[in-house]
């Protein structure tokens, strides 16, 4: 007598109940998989649980169904996938709390992709060095996941694509099918530091393009803006060894066109309420939740420096931010600068 036999839903703990982190959990149980939230309000993570609902971060959105919990031993037990959506800042404390618990109750081979876009202070390392380190990974247990992906469009199920870059070409491709649906295509890579430098590097760019929406510029401004910054992104990220072609791509040209633009991403939001003359602290608070770019931006230039990399939209935006510049005089101290070729360097 035989039976039919079934594949088990791939189990993925998502960990971070914010606006990205709720988002891509929903994208993965629309994919098919038994997806657990995990964050710190309580709250929120009942109304994921019991209505799956997050109005706090995604007002109006009916997710579909997900198990939502403030404890992360839940969430981990048996994930052969775990998502990690914190902000960039406090990933490593994040992390170093729930090492144990992600050794001895997540699967033995699980995967653990980021959706984090920053480099850490103090040491300047992207978001996929930081969980490596702290969970002692190899490269093959390690993805990250970018691209032009604004959270809110996703949510209202709006086709996108995306980019999953693991060392690993089988990673890459177990991540890609695990969050791949109708509306949101991924895209495979093996270029992870391209792929992380694209997202990092981005949301500086936006503030900067925020900043001159801000003081009343127009669109010559912004493609300006977007076109330098990609060079920007592209030198750091050749320095690094990563590929050209992904700063063409969807993490690179894809990401920064959405982030720049649209007045949904957050780094853009505040560099225009930073431009239209609130404070820095104002500014943060006018845009609600995290903007990664101002405390990333620091670290960023940081990175630059340290291999003789040029990039002078970025080092505008730390003087800025850190009073050294007035807003005022940004737009002349670029344009001042020493005329070259287009390609130079």
């Amino acid at each position: 007598m035989s039976a039919a036999t079934s594949t088990a839903p791939t189990k993925v703990a998502v960990l971070g109940a914010g606006s990205m982190g709720t988002t891509f959990a929903m994208v993965l149980a629309d994919a098919g998989c038994d997806v657990t939230l995990w964050g710190r309000d309580a709250e929120v993570l009942e109304a994921v649980d019991r209505k799956h609902r997050n109005e706090k971060y995604l007002p109006g959105v009916q997710l579909p169904a997900m198990h939502g919990t403030t404890d992360p031993a839940v969430a981990l037990e048996g994930a052969s996938i775990v998502v990690v959506s914190v902000p960039s800042q406090v990933a490593r404390a994040t992390l170093e709390s729930m090492r144990t618990l992600v050794h001895e109750l997540a699967a033995p081979e699980a995967v653990v992709v980021s959706l984090m876009k920053g480099v850490e202070l103090g040491t300047d390392k992207r978001m996929s060095q930081v969980m490596a380190e702290v969970l002692d990974l190899p490269d093959e247990r390690v993805a990250v996941v970018s691209g032009p992906n604004l959270a809110p469009e996703i949510a209202e199920r709006q086709p996108t694509a995306t980019v999953v870059a693991s060392r690993s070409e089988a990673t890459a491709q177990l991540v890609a099918s695990a969050c791949a649906t109708g509306y949101f295509r991924p895209y495979t890579n093996t270029d992870v530091v391209g792929v992380e430098l694209c997202g990092a590097v981005k949301n500086i760019i936006a503030l900067a393009a925020g900043m001159a929406q801000g003081r009343g510029f127009g669109w010559n401004t912004l493609a300006t803006l977007i076109t330098r910054g990609l060079v920007e992104i592209t030198r750091l990220g050749l320095a690094l060894g990563a590929d050209a072609a992904t700063f063409a791509g969807l993490a690179g040209m894809g990401d920064l066109t959405a982030t720049c633009a649209s007045p949904l991403s957050r780094n853009h939001r505040l560099g225009k309420h930073f431009g239209e003359g609130l404070t820095l602290e104002e500014a943060i608070a006018a845009t609600g939740g995290t903007a990664e770019g101002v405390k990333s931006s620091q670290s960023v230039l940081e990175l630059a420096r340290a291999h003789d990399v040029e990039m002078p939209i970025t080092a505008g935006v730390v003087d800025v931010l850190a009073g050294k510049l007035p807003l005022s005089e940004l737009a002349a101290t670029l344009l001042a600068r020493p005329q070259k070729s287009e390609v130079a360097g």
